[in-house]
């Protein structure tokens, strides 16, 4: 029996593992970012800020995140 590793995506170029059933919105946590300040692209799609929660990561999936900072 082997132990199953999640599901296998790439985020902004870099191979990374996400257990299954994952939202993209909790994938976008689980990277150190706040869901509410990222704009996110999946297989050259954006994905409307208000379904990131519904939105589930599949496996390779290939995702580019950009996050906003404040300044002025």
């Amino acid at each position: 029996m082997s132990l199953d590793p999640g599901l296998s995506v790439r985020v902004n170029g870099e191979h990374r593992h996400v257990p299954g059933g994952t939202s993209v919105a909790e994938m976008v946590s689980l990277l150190g970012l706040d869901p509410l300040r990222v704009a996110v692209e999946r297989n050259l799609e954006v994905i409307p800020r208000s379904t990131l929660r519904e939105v589930r990561v599949e496996d390779g999936d290939d995702f580019e995140i950009v996050h906003f900072v404040g300044g002025g």
